[in-house]
């Protein structure tokens, strides 16, 4: 059965812009969902702004503007940044839409009754100084399993420990600088150990990388523990029904986010079912692109709460690692740091697109971005290698043959080559390991370049610049061209764009099962432009 596929992106915070920390995930589902498309599959791709939190409240008041302004002002930006590095969302919503507030009472309600909510009194860490509790990632401190320094309240990047706040050793607040203290409070919780044998099951079943599944089932292994659902007055957020000054915490209405948005989406479109989606697994798929860092909401709480309401859990969950620059991690501080839109003024989005590509596999491991080796990458395989066929090719076809390819091929068995190759980039791309992509198109291009090379038609045109073995050569080179831009498409958009309207066609699968032959090319226009930067270029 031909499923219907609906893919999200876990969702941008609204205290800042986009950054190509940001674009790793966000570049790396496009391509996926953009594949699939190719592949003639129905999918939806969305995605929303997660727009709620202390943070958010704290920096609007340091800038002096209600919440709201700020998080439709970052809205815009994100939405802006994103759209113009192609990623092509059906769907870009954010939290706070009245939407999401009412599945997120509604669920909230539905979860109450059937039991899975409880309340408890918990000592929790207060900043004396602003008088406010402090939410997880506001709180700083030593690891209470690994002892690594500098950790969150809530889970340890180094060893992926997940704790109390309380108990992270010599916690300091972001706020203020100050030593929290220990307060007590009334708190909501969500009973994740209802779920324990089910979620198990779940996990074992295949949906998870095998490196997910092992880290997850870790967590098993002391018993799920009670999940801390409110957050207290001052927030900025959705009140829980009920009860007084307590609101949603983020990570309950921010995957729920993922059922609202589809609904947004739904009452646009009348080719899509949003009850199919949600309540019948049998004729649709769900996949989530994740960070590591957020491996705990997705396999443990997101899937709960999914069967707590009868709503179907996600066909699979894709988790990426994080991104270095130049083997530092990204800092503001430190001005390790690269914007979207800092990129834009310089290069490209599909040369961000290729690299991130070039490294991406289905495992879980870091990317660094190598200023470097960036720089060679782009200039090698896409200027000097692709490109360049078309332009060494197209440049005869134009100046001699009318802008007419040849009427046959001159080399039936190495069309089949390329052709009996698609099918290896073709499951490359289900499996989304693009790193292996990448690889075989430049394999290609290499043995493309080295057949033009060998057939030398510059040397024929000494004698005559008509003789029909150089349309015949070229020809082939240009078929030759077609199929790497064809397989780039999903990752390369705007440079297929460009090579379409070159070649005067559309660059799909299916129409690779036949030569582009008595076709008349338009004249070469360069496609793309070499690049170059400094070692400090982004740290200026």
């Amino acid at each position: 059965m031909n499923k219907k596929i609906l893919v999200t992106c876990a969702l941008p915070y609204s205290n800042g812009p986009i950054h190509i920390g940001h674009l790793l995930e966000h570049i790396q589902a496009d391509i996926w969902v953009r594949y699939q498309k190719m592949n003639n599959k129905f999918v939806i791709f969305i995605c929303a702004d997660d727009t709620h939190g202390t943070p958010i409240m704290l920096k609007a008041r340091k800038m002096k503007i209600n919440p709201n302004n700020l998080i439709k002002k970052i809205f815009h930006e994100h939405l802006y940044d994103l759209s113009r590095f192609n990623i092509s969302y059906d769907c870009y919503s954010h939290t706070n839409t009245k939407e999401n507030l009412y599945f997120t009472t509604k669920i909230f309600s539905f979860l109450k009754k059937k039991g899975f909510i409880l309340e408890k009194e918990i000592l929790q860490l207060y900043d004396s100084q602003k008088n406010i509790f402090l939410p997880d990632r506001l709180i700083r401190g030593v690891c209470p399993k690994c002892f690594s320094d500098n950790q969150y309240g809530d889970h340890c990047e180094k060893c992926g420990s997940v704790y109390e706040a309380a108990d992270l050793i010599n916690p300091k607040s972001e706020i203020s600088n100050s030593i929290p203290i220990l307060k007590k409070s009334n708190h909501v919780f969500f009973n994740l150990s209802i779920f324990q044998e089910n979620l198990y099951n779940w996990i074992s079943s295949g949906v998870l990388n095998i490196q997910v599944e092992k880290k997850s089932k870790e967590w098993f292994e002391k018993g799920l523990r009670l999940w801390d659902i409110s957050r207290d007055s001052p927030y900025f957020g959705f009140k829980i029904p009920g009860y007084q000054n307590k609101y949603f915490y983020v990570w309950i209405d921010a995957p729920i986010c993922y059922i609202s948005t589809l609904k947004v989406l739904a009452k646009k479109r009348k080719d899509i079912c949003f009850s199919e989606f949600w309540k019948n697994s049998d004729t649709t798929d769900l996949y989530h692109f994740i960070g590591k860092d957020i491996v705990y909401f997705h396999s443990l709480f997101w899937p709960a709460i999914l069967e707590g309401i009868n709503f179907r859990k996600p066909t699979g969950i894709f988790v990426h690692g994080h991104l270095t620059i130049n083997s530092k991690k990204m800092s503001k501080s430190k001005n390790i740091f690269i914007k979207a839109s800092t990129w834009l003024k310089y290069f490209d989005s599909d040369s961000l697109r290729y690299y991130f590509a070039s490294k991406l596999s289905s495992r879980i491991q870091d990317i660094d971005f190598n200023i470097k080796d960036f720089v060679s990458k782009i200039n090698t395989d896409i200027v000097n290698k692709i490109v360049n066929l078309a332009s060494r090719c197209s440049g005869f076809i134009n100046k001699y043959f009318n802008n007419m390819l040849s009427k046959v091929l001159l080399k039936n068995t190495f069309y089949h080559l390329f052709l009996k190759n698609t099918k290896k980039i073709m499951f490359f791309f289900q499996k989304r390991e693009f790193s292996s992509v990448i690889r075989s198109v430049i394999k290609y291009a290499n043995f493309a370049n080295n057949y033009i090379n060998n057939s030398s038609p510059w040397t024929l045109a000494k004698y005559d610049q008509h003789d029909d073995k150089i349309q015949l050569i070229c020809t082939m080179g240009i078929n030759f061209f077609r199929f790497l831009m064809t397989w780039l498409k999903p990752i390369t958009p705007d440079l297929s764009y460009r090579s379409e309207n070159f070649l005067s066609t559309n660059l799909s699968f299916e129409s690779l099962n036949y030569p582009l032959l008595n076709h008349k090319i338009l004249k070469f226009h360069a496609l793309y432009k070499r690049i170059s930067v400094s070692e400090n270029f982004f740290f200026k």
